[in-house]
């Protein structure tokens, strides 16, 4: 087992759901984190707890991944004490709309290619010379059952996720030989935020999709992002697909109603 203590995780999209699970379970190992996301004042108060509950240190910053050059800034301005990322958490990300294609909204599909994208190589790009240059280092991607799988009127977001395994497929090829380890978490139904964004704030629609069996709570994600980050160094955990027990597949779930 590798030990995190005082090593630095830096987290994509920390202030709510997995990104927050994450935080939370990541500090018990002693890690110190950079809880990195757009809205301030929830990585305040997360930091806060943090420190409380386990007496982590963090280094926060309000960062939108989408803007190229804010990532780059951020990550180059990094005190000297916490440059030195050993694990960097990509798990900025969401869906817009369920849409069928043609009837899809452009907004909606630049959204998602802008975060669960672009975003994720922008940091990537930002923080992979440092681990390179230190021989060491861990990307885990936060992709979904929706890379591996399409279904209906999920068309742009299953091919943001899909891009998300190539992605993670050729860091792994690119980094091999640098000592930096290169891991995806697909969840399958996780019950987040992640609807009520999907659904642009229809708290009706968001809770009527988790009716009827028991998903996945980002507690459940964050356990395997632990694990991967954890396995001794020879290890690189490449891919953990986590499903709630009630699904099959991204359609096939059985529901009680």
């Amino acid at each position: 087992m590798y030990s995190l203590k005082d090593k630095i995780v830096f987290i994509t999209g920390a202030s709510a759901g997995i990104g927050l699970a994450c935080a939370q379970a990541f500090a018990p190992q002693g890690a110190k984190l950079v809880l990195a996301a757009r809205r301030r004042d929830r990585l305040t108060g997360l930091a806060a707890e943090l420190k409380a509950a386990f007496g982590t240190a963090s280094h926060i910053i309000a960062l939108d991944v989408r803007d190229r050059k804010a990532v780059a800034k951020a990550v180059k301005d990094l005190p000297a004490k916490w440059k030195d990322i050993e694990v960097l958490v990509n798990n900025a990300g969401l869906s817009r709309g369920l849409d069928k294609v043609q009837e899809g909204k452009i907004s909606d599909w630049d959204e998602m290619i802008d975060t669960n994208i672009k975003g994720l190589l922008y940091v990537s790009r930002a923080v992979l010379p440092g681990m390179v240059a230190r021989g060491r280092g861990h990307v885990i991607n936060i992709g979904s059952i929706a890379g591996r799988e399409v279904y209906p009127s999920g068309n742009v977001y299953c091919a943001t996720k899909h891009a998300v395994g190539a992605i993670t497929k050729g860091m792994r090829l690119d980094l091999n030989g640098t000592g930096v380890r290169v891991s995806t978490v697909d969840p399958g139904l996780t019950e987040t935020e992640f609807s009520i964004v999907r659904f642009h704030g229809d708290l009706g629609k968001a809770n009527d999709f988790y009716k009827g069996y028991r998903p996945l709570l980002a507690e459940d994600i964050a356990e395997a992002v632990v694990f991967a980050a954890t396995r001794s160094l020879h290890v690189d955990v490449a891919e953990i697909l986590v499903l709630p027990t009630a699904q099959a597949s991204t359609m096939v779930v059985a529901k009680k109603l």
